[in-house]
């Protein structure tokens, strides 16, 4: 009985979910090895010294150069100290951005360093409703963390292809390179200190990243939960309608 059409029906609909639910719950815990797997590395990079800007990025590797992706990959989330003047004819807003739930825009200004190449310092957040600071002198060391170049997601909103733009939806170095006068690094700093310093809490600096596992785990918990509900279904169901056809027939 049980291979009849519509018994074959349910089990693969049975199959079908089984299989769904529980590659849910191991994507779940894909996930969850990924956050320990980029915690791990946040809080090692976040436990190394301060280190001079030239100790990680060579003279001469610029962001068209073939070692630069792997250089700011490797160093991403490290601190590092720089100085150099500002050059705030060029400097660009990296727009929709939200912090402590407030929208607001990131301010940032290229830095010509004292060694003729020049570095993108994302000085801060900035709220809708608050205008943008001036810098605080035009000569200054800075301090900061470093991250490769943006890359747009998926769905994520486009900048214009061509022309200087002083908005972005990104900080995507190449993108920004012809427009930012001399040699541009593969990385640009998220502003953690500035020699003279900037207005306190203007702009606020960037927010860390959040170093918590998550909820994907207890994700993971119940995707797996709810594959074995749909066996036990499968199972109960088996089991009554074979007691039903066991069952005497009564008039």
């Amino acid at each position: 009985m049980f291979l009849r059409p519509k018994w074959i029906a349910f089990h693969l609909v049975v199959v079908f979910g089984f299989v769904a639910l529980f590659n849910l719950g191991l994507w779940q815990l894909q996930r969850l090895d990924e956050r320990q797997s980029f915690n791990a590395l946040v809080e090692q990079r976040f436990a190394e010294p301060v280190t001079p800007l030239e100790a990680v990025i060579a003279d001469g590797i610029v962001n068209d150069s073939e070692q630069a992706a792997a250089i700011a990959s490797d160093i991403e989330w490290r601190a590092v100290r720089a100085s150099g003047t500002y050059l705030p004819d060029h400097g660009l807003r990296v727009v929709n951005r939200s912090q402590n739930g407030r929208a607001g825009d990131n301010l940032v200004v290229p830095l010509l360093l004292d060694d003729g190449r020049v570095l993108l310092v994302n000085r801060g957040f900035v709220p809708l409703t608050v205008e943008e600071p001036a810098l605080p002198a035009l000569s200054v060391e800075v301090t900061g963390r470093v991250h490769p170049s943006q890359e747009r997601s998926l769905l994520g909103a486009k900048d214009p292809s061509e022309g200087v733009l002083t908005e972005v939806q990104r900080l995507d170095l190449s993108r920004l390179d012809p427009q930012i006068p001399g040699d541009l690094l593969p990385v640009y700093m998220d502003l953690l200190e500035s020699v003279p310093g900037e207005i306190p809490g203007i702009p606020e600096p960037v927010i860390s990243p959040d170093l918590s596992e998550g909820n994907h785990l207890s994700y993971a918990i119940q995707w797996f939960t709810f594959s074995l509900a749909v066996l036990a279904g499968w199972v109960v169901a088996l089991r009554v309608s074979w007691r039903r056809a066991l069952r005497p027939a009564t008039d």
